[in-house]
């Protein structure tokens, strides 16, 4: 059995791979999102863009909605946004 979780109809998924820890998901994902090639739309992206897509619950770890506070566990995280594909 896999531990990927199944990513949501029309969402973009963002693979974080991370050696050690981070205290916030938000830095961590913004940075990633601007280094991507795939999804031009995530990656200009404005800050306030960004800030509503945590608000309107658009960005899922796990299946469950994330904060921008979220600390990152060191290894693989899965993050889908809403909305993009």
């Amino acid at each position: 059995m896999s531990n990927i979780p199944a990513q949501p109809a029309n969402s973009y998924r963002v693979i974080l791979t991370l050696p050690s820890g981070s205290p916030r998901l938000d830095s961590v994902l913004m940075e990633a999102l601007r280094n991507q090639g795939k999804n031009l739309d995530l990656k200009t992206l404005s800050r306030g863009a960004f800030k509503t897509l945590f608000k309107e619950k658009r960005i899922l770890i796990k299946g469950q909605p994330a904060r921008p506070a979220s600390s990152i566990s060191p290894g693989t995280t899965y993050v889908d946004i809403l909305g993009f594909e």
